[in-house]
C-alpha cells in the first residue's frame, strides 16, 4: 500500500524514536522524505536503515535546530527546493526535562518551551507557503498525554505540549478553507528516546508512586514507536482526509 507515492514530506526529530519510525513508515509507503534532527549521528542511523530497506533514494537528511529561527528557515527552504514542493510536515522534534516545579529555573523552563512549542511554531510558519501550494497538505504536530492528564515533575513539558495542542486547533481553523489539515498525536506509554531509562532529570526524592497510573491498560508494557508511526501515516494520508483540528491519544488506555 503506497499511500505516499508522489508526496513530499518533511519530518523533524527523525534521528530517533517516533520521528525515525515515522520516516521509515512513510518511506515504506512510497513517500519522498527530508529527515531533520539536531542529532547528526542519529540521522546517520536513520539513513543506514533506509538504505537497508531500499528507501535511500527517496531520503535526504539534514541537521536542524528547531529552536533556532535561522536554522528552521534555511532547512525548510532547502527541503522544499530539494523535494520540489511540500505536502506533509511532521513536527516530532522535542525534549523532556523533569524537576520539582519550585526548583525549575527560568532557563530550563524556557528551553523546553523553546524547543517544543516555539520550534513547532517556527516549522509551521516557514512551511505554510509551500504546504498551501501542495497537494492535500497536512501538518501533524506532537502533543502528549501530559497536556491533558497530570504528569508530575513535568510542568514545563506539559505546558509546551498543551500549547502545541491549542495552536493546532487554531491553525486547523485558520487554513481549513485553503485545504490544509492540522492534527495532533498525543502519545503516552511509548518507548522512545524520551522514555527509555530513567525519566530525564527526575528528582532523587521523587515520589515514584505518582507514576503508578502511567502504564497502559492493554499490552505488556510501553509500545514501540512504530505504533505511533502507523497512526501518523494514516493521518497524513488520504485515509485521514476527514480528520482535522483534533488530537489522537495513543496510550494503550493509560488515561481511560
Amino acid at each position: 500500500m503506497n499511500r505516499f507515492d508522489g508526496r513530499h514530506i518533511l519530518i523533524t526529530g527523525a534521528g530517533s524514536g517516533i520521528g525515525r519510525a515515522t520516516t521509515h513508515r512513510i518511506l515504506a509507503e512510497g513517500g519522498r522524505v527530508v529527515a531533520a534532527d539536531i542529532d547528526e549521528a542519529g540521522l546517520r542511523g536513520t539513513a543506514e536503515r533506509a538504505a537497508a530497506d531500499g528507501g535511500a533514494g527517496r531520503l535526504e537528511t539534514t541537521v536542524l535546530d528547531v529552536a533556532d529561527e535561522a536554522s528552521v528557515r534555511a532547512t525548510v527552504a532547502a527541503a522544499v527546493s530539494g523535494l520540489g514542493g511540500l505536502d506533509v510536515l511532521v513536527n516530532a522534534a522535542g525534549i523532556l526535562r523533569s524537576s520539582h516545579t519550585h526548583l525549575t529555573s527560568l532557563e530550563e523552563f524556557q528551553r523546553v518551551v523553546s524547543v517544543n512549542l516555539t520550534g513547532t511554531f517556527l516549522m509551521i510558519r516557514e512551511a505554510l507557503p509551500a504546504l498551501l501550494a501542495g497537494q492535500n497538505p497536512v501538518v501533524v504536530n506532537f502533543s502528549s498525554t501530559s497536556a491533558s492528564f497530570a504528569h508530575p515533575y513535568m510542568s514545563a513539558y506539559a505546558a509546551s505540549k498543551g500549547g502545541i495542542q491549542s495552536m493546532t486547533h487554531a491553525i486547523a481553523a485558520e487554513y481549513a478553507k485553503q485545504g490544509l489539515r492540522a492534527v495532533c498525536v498525543a502519545p503516552g506509554s511509548i518507548a522512545s528516546g524520551m522514555t527509555s531509562g530513567p525519566v530525564p532529570g527526575l528528582p532523587d526524592d521523587a515520589d515514584t508512586s505518582l507514576f503508578d497510573k502511567l502504564f497502559p491498560a492493554i499490552g505488556e508494557g510501553f509500545a514501540s514507536p512504530d505504533t505511533v508511526a502507523g497512526v501518523i501515516a494514516m493521518l497524513a494520508s488520504h485515509d485521514g482526509a476527514f480528520i482535522t483540528g483534533t488530537e489522537i491519544r495513543i496510550d494503550g488506555g493509560t488515561h481511560m
